[in-house]
């Protein structure tokens, strides 16, 4: 009742500027509580869940664990730790190193990449989230939510006037991705194989205030099919560089595209580029809040590729220009046939239902009640039939079903 009183008092007010600025008081302190309640709620980790998290001392008596992505309530003197250079890591041998490199991105990888490509990964509908365009390109974007693990990101994006070599180069080349991607602070190249492509690198990617910044290792490699370019990176471990609470270190990521030529928009010539992009990754935070998150800003962020990609053009027309190390990474690829991975992904999902099939029906044809004997049947039932009840009903019921399970159980 004092709460109606105090709207009725506030409604009463003689103009509506002073009713106005009545109910916004009135409010206020309910939006603070609840900013604060989510803010709580969403930062509130206990220590068995993550030992990273830093200690904040509000009181002498009393301890609060926050994360490390609420950044400014931590020690203002706090900076970020030196990343330790590359040259720190153990010494591995050849055949360790080889080893280590092989099992970074390998076959398994492309395969997985492929199925998502041609949706025959097993998994849930696409749901559509957006469909934008500029003069220069054009771009559609899904999202689906797997039983487990965050949101998954599908987008395709047409450039006009771009070849699949230029943008495979591009998105590649963390030298020049500093002058087009605000979000990269730091970018080293750890481990690179010269045979296959496969790199290994450390990225160091800023966060909006109210969240530390992010380290990805990453393991990265390209395959070839005839001008068709399969790009996987994937969040990988890597014991050489040891686990800094400040940035954090993102373990699930997985950011792989598929680029080809396309119809012009035009003209119809193959003058575009088709790039399809699938992304997904566990930032240690609330998934809910970073669908919102990644909603309100996509479009933002992918506008920003498109003059990136124009000037790396321009940088790579320049006769003084020269690859980058990473650029040149990315034409050492790995050929296959796209042709034969489709027989042998068939011929493994004939072989996986053929064996599904043949334990069904063995399961089917397994005879319920062969083996057991005649006599345990009937002496169990007496047992129970005498325990359970001296009725005179339950033991014909018992002695009933008995019967029937041991005559079916000696014609099989």
């Amino acid at each position: 009742m004092a709460l109606i009183g105090a709207l009725v008092e506030i409604l009463e007010k003689p103009s509506v500027v002073d009713v106005m600025i009545e109910l916004m008081v009135f409010v206020a302190p309910i939006w603070i509580a609840v900013s604060i309640g989510v803010l709580v709620g969403w930062a509130w980790k206990p220590n068995w869940a993550n030992t990273s998290n830093k200690s904040v001392t509000l009181f002498p008596q009393f301890k609060v664990q926050f994360p490390a992505c609420i950044s400014w309530i931590s020690d203002k003197d706090e900076e970020y730790s030196p990343l330790p250079p590359v040259s720190a890591g153990p010494h591995y041998s050849l055949s360790e190193l080889e080893k280590e490199k092989s099992s970074v991105v390998n076959d398994e990888d492309l395969i997985h990449l492929h199925k998502l490509v041609e949706e025959k990964d097993g998994g849930p509908a696409w749901i559509k989230m957006m469909d934008r365009s500029t003069p220069n390109m054009s771009y559609q974007a899904w999202r689906r939510d797997p039983e487990s693990g965050p949101p998954q990101y599908r987008s395709r994006t047409v450039y006009e006037d771009a070849t699949p070599e230029t943008l495979r180069d591009f998105f590649w080349d963390d030298e020049f991705r500093a002058e087009w991607d605000d979000m990269l602070i730091k970018a080293n190249t750890l481990k690179e194989c010269r045979s296959t492509g496969t790199m290994l690198v450390q990225w160091v990617r800023k966060f909006p205030f109210f969240c530390s910044d992010r380290e990805y290792i990453i393991g990265r490699r390209i395959w070839e099919s005839g001008h068709t370019y399969y790009c996987v990176t994937k969040g990988v471990p890597c014991t050489s560089v040891p686990r800094l609470n400040k940035p954090r270190r993102v373990d699930l990521y997985y950011s792989s595209w598929f680029i080809r030529a396309a119809a012009s928009r035009r003209d119809g010539s193959l003058s575009a580029c088709e790039v399809v992009l699938f992304h997904h990754e566990d930032m240690g935070i609330p998934w809910e809040i970073a669908k919102l998150g990644i909603r309100q800003g996509m479009w933002g962020a992918v506008k920003k590729i498109d003059p990136g990609l124009r000037a790396y053009q321009k940088h790579r027309a320049s006769p003084i220009a020269c690859l980058s190390p990473s650029a040149h990474m990315a034409q050492i690829n790995s050929k296959v046939n796209i042709e034969i991975l489709e027989e042998e992904e068939e011929e493994s999902q004939d072989k996986n239902t053929s064996i599904v099939s043949q334990v069904e029906e063995t399961h089917d044809n397994k005879p319920a009640g062969k083996g057991i004997p005649k006599i345990i049947v009937v002496g169990g039932a007496i047992a129970l039939a005498y325990t359970l009840d001296r009725g005179l009903l339950t033991k014909a019921l018992i002695f009933g079903v008995a019967r029937r399970f041991a005559k079916t159980g000696r014609r099989l």
